[in-house]
């Protein structure tokens, strides 16, 4: 578990959860003032720890969403490891391409700081890594197409168009982390009907696979399992992932403003 941030594990999983839709324009199936609490859990030695929350709400910058994720851990798992990260994703609300991205991640012992700002436009996007704001490296990082921070690449893909994913069965797109690109893709299963959700009940959902993205805190080629809710919001209601060591459970929790009913729960 060393280095690993509550945050950031619940985006890394979750930002795989979704195919991006080709429709352009502010038609986003979320809105301002919307708020989403998921719950985690961590497996170790076959005992399930309720170790934390990652909280996620949508804010209202004029041309930008402004996009700021907490993540904390229980008091009662910080004898074992102690988490108060933030996120923060400014995304234009025509295009959901990123301009900046700033990650703050407070673990024990252990800081790190990234801040990303892009052009999209340029093709190009300068990066910066270190342990604080005041210590940072920057590389010049170039690419080709929609470039996607691990906050940003969530609130694109909520406009999954299902029908279209099932057809293509699998969707590739991309993420800049740590100043490196990665190439990551979701796999459609299969719908299931009255999928369980510990303290939710029952939904309507998209059975998926994802990639992780191994180096960091998953093995090598690990797959996750991925629940999409079955309607407009596309939220994913439950994610389950194998760790270098143990696993981890992500669980809606909460929902605040969607900009839908959640017509998948039963």
């Amino acid at each position: 578990m060393k280095k690993l941030s509550i945050a950031g594990l619940f985006l890394i999983i979750v930002m795989s959860a979704f195919a991006p839709s080709d429709e352009k324009g502010n038609q986003t199936n979320f809105q301002a003032g919307e708020k989403i609490v998921y719950k985690l859990f961590y497996n170790w030695n076959f005992v399930w720890l309720s170790a934390g929350e990652v909280t996620f709400e949508v804010k209202d910058e004029g041309e930008e969403y402004h996009i700021e994720v907490t993540g904390v851990t229980y008091s009662s798992y910080e004898w074992f490891y102690r988490v108060r990260d933030k996120y923060h994703s400014y995304i234009n609300k025509e295009t959901l391409l990123p301009r900046l991205y700033i990650r703050d991640i407070n673990q024990g012992t252990y800081k790190h700081y990234e801040k990303i700002v892009f052009d999209q436009a340029g093709g190009k996007a300068n990066s910066y890594t270190g342990k604080t704001l005041n210590n940072l490296t920057k590389k010049e990082i170039q690419f080709n197409g929609p470039m996607y921070d691990m906050v940003s690449v969530m609130y694109l893909l909520r406009n999954l168009k299902s029908q279209q994913f099932k057809a293509q069965k699998k969707i590739p797109f991309n993420i800049l982390l740590d100043h490196e690109k990665y190439e990551l893709a979701l796999n459609y299963l299969k719908d299931e009907k009255k999928f369980s959700v510990k303290e939710m009940g029952k939904f309507n959902v998209l059975n998926c696979k994802a990639s992780a993205v191994s180096g960091h805190v998953f093995k090598e080629d690990a797959m996750m399992s991925i629940f999409i809710g079955d309607d407009s919001n596309n939220l994913p209601v439950l994610i389950e992932s194998p760790l270098s060591v143990g696993s981890v459970k992500a669980v809606l929790k909460s929902q605040q403003n969607l900009k839908f009913p959640l017509s998948s729960k039963i």
